[in-house]
This record gives structure tokens, sequence and C-alpha cells, in this order.
């Protein structure tokens, strides 16, 4: 089964540091390697770290395996290291232990790490021999489910909200449906939609749905939001019992009217007064967007799944804890999470941009920034989500740290479930997508 969207995927590495604790290491060697060169200095030296936790989560002691390959016609003697830091970047315990790997041949080391709090850490294992020297960098987790933020939401945070949703509805929409003839393939119509949201801001909402069908079938919809500075496509595939829709929210795509903008600008507009921050807006796009679905009489109003990912995972979310005529979510990386946990050193982007905007603003303080930020954080509308949730995250991600996006699950009251890909960064892996093609299926009961 073919996958129903295409996820914008950023991968970069973490950065990492020093301190010092003990290390239990056991050491065997493996299989010999045959065809050596008869030149001492040809070959190569090659390393696998292995965790003994297919998600790198462990209950109490973190634990690998590294695996040393020597190639060279001489031995390879050094030593390999460990450093684990938090997410902050803090030094919390490095130790060493002396290796020596004879000519073709590989040997493996297991490591169990001190016992730590429970939380997500980075932990850098360096090997430095005679000819090769290498840094593998990972992140582990202990008893994630224990994760909780140390900040609780404003006390008018559902009043902020219900503020927000009442001046949308005084909005007249103002559909103006165009069908799209020239981009129709595969037996599916493709409309274009524009409308009108909060602030009377127009914005442009794609919607496919299969050409033919039984003369009183609604078919399911799944709302596909956007990644941050997106532009959204129409969706086809090949899907004959279900329609996809797909907002352009304001400032993205072809709803960037009156909101140029650069890049860097998106994120922190308005920030400075959280009645005019975009993500207000943005938020409200999509639950127009909603409110377009159950203007069609041709969609099923009782089946509305929301996904995306990164700023579409953040946006799956707050639609659908603030709409609850979402049946579903199915969020990936979401960002914005446990913002107050993004500085010092956890994440660079957007806290960088949001530093800098600062500056700019006389009227303004990084403080009062964050405060108001916590209208926005996506872990404050984690417990009003009332729909089943299937989550993707990377540890390695360098935008939504996983003790973030923990605190967003584990926020979440609801039937959910997590999907943990422990070498993958800002992203998620096939695993992820082909069970929420399967959920999506069985949760709009088409089997």
């Amino acid at each position: 089964m073919k996958k129903l969207y295409a996820l914008f995927t950023l991968l970069l590495i973490l950065v990492l540091a020093v301190t010092s604790n003990p290390v239990i290491a056991q050491n065997y060697t493996s299989g010999i390697v045959n065809n050596a060169s008869s030149d001492e200095d040809s070959g190569e030296v090659s390393t696998i770290l292995t965790a003994h936790d297919k998600n790198a989560i462990f209950d109490n002691v973190a634990t690998y395996t590294f695996e040393v390959k020597n190639t060279y016609n001489k031995p390879q003697a050094g030593k390999v290291t460990y450093l684990i830091t938090d997410q902050f970047n803090k030094k919390l315990r490095k130790d060493s232990i002396l290796i020596n790997v004879e000519q073709h041949s590989s040997r493996s080391y297991d490591f169990t790490l001190p016992p730590l709090k429970s939380g997500f850490y980075k932990v850098n294992f360096m090997i430095n021999v005679t000819d090769y020297d290498d840094t593998i960098r990972r992140v582990f987790g202990i008893r994630p489910d224990e994760i909780r933020s140390a900040h609780s939401r404003p006390d008018d945070f559902d009043k902020f909200w219900e503020t927000a949703k009442a001046q949308l509805a005084k909005v007249k929409p103002e559909y103006k449906i165009t069908e799209k003839f020239d981009l129709e393939k595969d037996n599916r119509k493709v409309f274009l939609i524009e409308m009108k949201s909060l602030g009377n801001k127009t914005i442009y909402v794609w919607l496919t749905e299969p050409e033919h069908h039984q003369k009183y079938q609604k078919f399911p919809v799944l709302l596909l939001l956007p990644g941050y500075q997106a532009t959204n496509i129409p969706l086809l595939g090949r899907d004959d019992d279900m329609a996809f829709v797909s907002p352009d929210v304001r400032g993205q795509g072809l709803s960037k009217e009156n909101f140029d903008m650069r890049r860097e600008d998106y994120i922190v507009n308005g920030l400075e007064d959280k009645n005019k921050y975009i993500m207000r807006g943005i938020i409200m796009d999509c639950i127009r967007a909603i409110d377009f679905i159950y203007s069609r009489p041709e969609l099923g109003h009782d089946r509305i799944g929301v996904t995306g990912g990164s700023m579409g995972g953040y946006l799956s979310i707050t639609t659908a804890a603030l709409d609850k005529r979402v049946t579903f979510c199915a969020p990936q990386n979401p960002f914005m999470s446990d913002i107050y946990n993004m500085d010092n050193g956890a994440v660079e982007w957007p806290i960088n941009y949001m530093k800098k905007y600062v500056t700019i603003r006389p009227d303004l303080t990084f403080e009062k920034a964050l405060d108001n930020l916590q209208y926005f954080d996506t872990k404050n509308f984690a417990s009003a989500v009332s729909c089943p949730v299937v989550m993707g995250i990377g540890l390695l991600d360098p935008f939504v740290p996983p003790n973030n996006s923990y605190v967003v699950f584990n926020s979440i009251k609801t039937k959910k479930k997590i999907f943990v890909f422990k070498d993958l960064g800002h992203e998620v892996g096939d695993k992820y997508y082909n069970y929420e093609i399967r959920f999506t299926r069985d949760t709009f009961g088409l089997f």
C-alpha cells in the first residue's frame, strides 16, 4: 500500500561535550577477516554501535555493544570513551577503556552505563586507535513514561481559545470552489477552494475525492496539515474510498497574500501579542478547513482524521484538541513542545530566531515571549485531545528533543501509541507510515 503523503525531513547532527564515572566493560574476539593485504598501511577500521533495546529505551541502565573491525595488516591499539550529557549538553558521565584489536580481526566491547533518573540523554562513543578516530552520537531513554513538564498551562488557556473560535465563527467562510480539470487523474476529482478565515484572511485549500461513488456514499476525510513554510499540493493516489483535504494556512503556499515575509520571520510574526501571534490564526485556519468539510454533503462528517509532520504534527494535535469533530490524530515530530525546556541549549531553532526578534522589539523581552508561547505550547493542548492518537518521533531530532516529545505524549489521556526511531532525526520511518495507513483505514471502517 502506498504512503498517503510525503513528509518533509531535516537531518542535523547533535552537538555534545565531558565528566567522569565508571563503566562496566567486557570484550570478546569475533571472526577473522581473510584476504589480507601485504601492505601494512592498507586497510581500514570500522565500528558498529548497537543498543541492547530496539528503541534505545531502558528501565534503569543503558547497555550497548561497541564493535571494532580492523582490516589493517597490523594491530589497532587505543581506547573507547563514552560521554553522557543531558538535553542541555550538561556533562554527566565520562569513562574510557583500553582496546587492542589484532590485525584482520574484530572485537566487541559491552558497555553498561551508570544509572540515571528518568529522561533522555545524549551519548557519544569515541574511538581513538592507531590509524582511526571517530565519534558515534546517539540518544537513549530511561523510563520515559515518567517524564512530565515542570510548567503548567495558563489559567485562562481554555478561555483564550474559546474566544478565538468564537471570533472565527463570526467570519463568513464565503467558499469559492473551482474544479481543476487539468490536475485530475486516476479517477480523482481535484478542487481548489478559496475561503475566509480568522481576521477575514483569505486562505486556500485543496480537496481531492474519488470521481465515482455510490449515490449516498460519504467519503471519510484525511486532513493533511502542512509543515513549516511548506506548500501543500492536491494529493491524488488511488484510494477510491477516501477524500483528502490539504490546506495552505496563512503565510504559506497559495495563502501568502498579505503575508510577504522571510522564512525566519514566520515563526515570530506577532509574537509580542498572544492575540496577534501568527500561530493563533494558523490553528484557526485548520478549524476552518474542518468547517469546509462539514459543508460538503459527499464528505463524511463523522470520519475526519488529522495528520502531519513537524508543524503539521503540531497542528494535528492543536486541531484535535480544539475541535471534537476530529476522529483520530496522527502527528509526527510535533514542534513547539514544552517550550520552556527548549531554551538553555536544548535546541537552536526556533529559540535563536525568537531571541533575535526580541532585540528589535523594545516592548518585548524573551521572558514575555516565552509566556505568550504558553498559549501555543503543544503539551498544553495534548490533554484535551479526546480521539485516538498514533505518534512518531526520532530520538536524534535537533528541533524536538525526545524529552519534549514525551511530555506531549504523556499528557495525552486517550488511547494512544508511539513509534520511536532511535537512529532518525526530524523524521520517522516506514514502520510508522505503514501502521498509520492501517490505523487510518481501520478507524474509518474501510476494509
